[in-house]
């Protein structure tokens, strides 16, 4: 190997951590969204970045995808960082560019292999009203504007959701009966004020610690729970919903993510929707998920920990719960690259100093969110809670193809 002198700072960062690289937050505003003020952030910092950028409702979370967020939007918006500290000083380098560099020794040859990239990202929204009934285009669809399919998935932390904001609900599908020209009728009367796609629709009842799974096109209109959101890594998508919280959705959002000449063209609006999927009067059955165990409970509470699959029906992404219980010390084996963000307690992981804290400044470093390569994951993380009464909770997310889900 390279005397250490030589090494890049990515090498330098993954060597230091054994394996396990921190990382800094990253905040992302929205300048259409009212934030829900549960993702930590100090109350002063949510409008830091100037109101014309809108408050920050959003922390994206082992992203190598940068925000789409108009022209204001600020350089490597979105994107993460690694911290490395030589002894003196830390610096920071983007986790893409790691990714870039170490291909497989991070992420391991299987995904490097097949995407060159880190292809998914989760982040936590935060909004304090619902968000529009909207769709994200399938590969498909995706294709005509050069871009690819955007499937989703959303879990609601417990920790996060001491309050549900103003419409704990969210729109799902199409209700059965409803015919696409009722669909393409509401779409055409986008610039009349209320379209009342969500007539059409039905809102099921969120509940923290349980999540639901949303392919691509599926009408959706997330509820105001904070949401935890692993994603293909993909930015894709079209508000179909005109006005929502009495407020009115610009018409160039009906059409993002059309093509130049078809924009204008509602029977391709109405394409892009998965018709089956959204009138499935199964819905709640096919993508509702409750936490399942990865083994037996009383074999992990033995061993100190319960670990839980928290997202699980698509292929493109997956995501755990992970606690350690007060007091254990518990070796973790998985079989992918993943990134983690802590939900609660504190103690220490591999070399790391891991602790959650409850107030974050803007621009303020953290120990509560790392990236595991995939050697480490399986060679298994050691994780030592240090509080004889506070459990340690992570969310960890994977990238696709986990070869520990057997969907």
């Amino acid at each position: 190997m390279e005397t250490t002198e030589k090494l890049s700072l990515a090498a330098k960062a993954l060597e230091q951590g054994q394996g396990i690289l921190r990382l800094a937050p990253t905040w992302v505003p929205r300048s259409f969204c009212v934030p829900g003020r549960r993702i930590k952030l100090h109350p002063d910092d949510y409008y830091v970045l100037g109101g014309e950028r809108g408050g920050i409702d959003e922390r994206w979370l082992s992203s190598t995808t940068p925000a789409k967020n108009g022209p204001l939007t600020g350089e490597n918006e979105g994107l993460s960082a690694i911290v490395f500290n030589d002894g003196s000083k830390d610096q920071q380098i983007l986790l893409k560019d790691a990714i870039d560099e170490l291909k497989g020794e991070l992420i391991g040859d299987r995904l490097w292999n097949e995407y060159q990239a880190w292809p998914m990202y989760s982040k936590f929204f935060d909004n304090m009203g619902p968000l529009p009934h909207h769709i994200h285009h399938s590969d498909e669809y995706a294709a005509m504007v050069g871009q690819l399919g955007k499937p989703e998935a959303y879990y609601f932390p417990p920790q996060l959701n001491n309050h549900g904001g103003d419409f704990p609900y969210t729109f799902f599908g199409i209700a059965p009966g409803t015919t696409k020209e009722q669909i393409k009728e509401c779409l055409q009367n986008f610039t009349k004020g209320d379209n009342k796609i969500t007539n059409f629709s039905s809102a099921y009842r969120l509940e923290p610690g349980t999540g639901w799974d949303v392919p691509p096109g599926i009408l959706h209109a997330p509820g105001s729970l904070c949401t935890y959101e692993p994603q293909k890594a993909s930015d894709i998508f079209a508000m179909y919903q005109s006005l929502v919280n009495e407020a009115i959705i610009p018409e160039e959002l009906l059409w993002n993510g059309t093509p130049e000449d078809r924009k204008g063209d509602y029977d391709l609006l109405v394409e892009v929707i998965d018709w089956e999927a959204n009138v499935d009067p199964y819905f709640m059955e096919n993508h509702f998920m409750r936490p399942r165990p990865v083994k037996s409970l009383p074999e992990m509470m033995a061993e100190g920990y319960i670990e839980n699959w928290i997202c699980y029906k698509n292929q493109a992404y997956s995501a755990k719960e992970l606690t350690v219980l007060p007091g254990a010390a518990v070796t973790i084996k998985d079989s992918g690259a993943y990134g983690l963000i802590m939900m609660q307690g504190h103690g220490k992981m591999g070399v790391w100093d891991i602790e959650t804290p409850a107030l974050i400044r803007y621009g303020q470093l953290t120990n509560d969110e790392f990236f595991v390569s995939e050697k480490a994951a399986k060679e298994g993380v050691k994780i030592v809670n240090q509080s004889s009464t506070d459990p340690i909770v992570m969310l960890k997310h994977f990238g696709p193809g986990n070869p520990d889900l057997g969907l």
